[in-house]
């Protein structure tokens, strides 16, 4: 397979960590983060980098392998990951995730319990089950809620999920910085030149890193492979859903041929050709 596009598709694993994960481009990451959670005060400036491995206390518990973790300089954890396929119990999964920098806080001694702030950030390539019929919120801020008096209760444990799809505006429609990012990130593979309306200084050192034509040998290569992998899970996604679109509609026709709807009708409302429904 020969890369034909001129950036990488930051979905994939290569691409995510060639633009977010590596010690020459954080300052990318800070870029991104502080837009993303647009604090009022204590704006990141610093950012290390963690091990994105966590192992349970224990040799038998389960461990978590995250795509990006680090710490700002006020010691606040932050967990990014770029989702490309919806997977069961995906927000379970986020939860069990936020377990490991809370537990890592944990000071022997007499240690007070005070915490510092814990990031899940989720870039996902898909839209969540429950939203698929809004269209409007695809920026999701989650916090613990007290229900009875309508207010946040615990506010450094965030989980910030953005559905990509939902994103649909073009590139004179943007009108933030933010809005830029969300531009970038849902079309960088598709683009072929830097559009004019992405002047900053951070989106100049992200195109550069993000051309294809820079990379090295073997980086070319772990590209190729990383990209194999995303869209061959992106065609098996598609082609499982267009499967389960089609048991859907002969699931269907079969109930209106029992209602003794005529075929011609049963082929406009379901797509089948009628020789296919007069065999059900």
């Amino acid at each position: 397979m020969r890369v034909k596009d001129k950036y990488l598709n930051p979905f994939t694993d290569f691409g995510f960590k060639k633009l977010f994960g590596v010690e020459p481009n954080k300052d990318i990451l800070i870029d991104f983060l502080n837009e993303l959670l647009r604090k009022d005060e204590g704006k990141i400036k610093e950012i290390t980098y963690l091990s994105p491995e966590q192992i349970g206390r224990t040799s038998g518990d389960r461990k978590a392998i995250f795509d990006l973790y680090c710490e700002n300089e006020q010691g606040e954890k932050f967990i990014v990951e770029m989702q490309k396929a919806k997977q069961n119990y995906f927000k379970d999964r986020s939860i069990y995730y936020s377990t490991f920098p809370i537990r890592s806080q944990a000071q022997q001694g007499g240690w007070d319990f005070e915490l510092k702030s814990v990031y899940t950030i989720g870039i996902l390539d898909f839209v969540f089950d429950e939203d698929k019929g809004s269209d409007q919120v695809f920026h999701h801020e989650v916090q613990l809620f007290d229900k009875s008096v309508q207010a946040v209760f615990y506010d450094k444990l965030t989980y910030i999920y953005l559905e990509m799809p939902k994103f649909t505006k073009t590139i004179d429609e943007l009108e933030t910085h933010f809005d830029n990012w969300l531009y970038v990130l849902k079309n960088l593979e598709n683009l072929t030149d830097r559009p004019a309306q992405l002047r900053e200084s951070i989106f100049t050192k992200l195109f550069e890193q993000a051309e294809i034509a820079n990379f090295d040998d073997e980086e070319y290569s772990e590209y190729e492979e990383s990209l194999k992998i995303y869209r061959d899970l992106k065609n098996s996604i598609d082609t499982a859903r267009e499967e389960g679109r089609e048991e859907e509609k002969i699931t269907i026709a079969g109930k209106l041929k029992q209602q003794q709807v005529p075929p011609e009708i049963i082929s406009r409302s379901t797509g089948l050709r009628i020789e296919e429904i007069e065999k059900l």
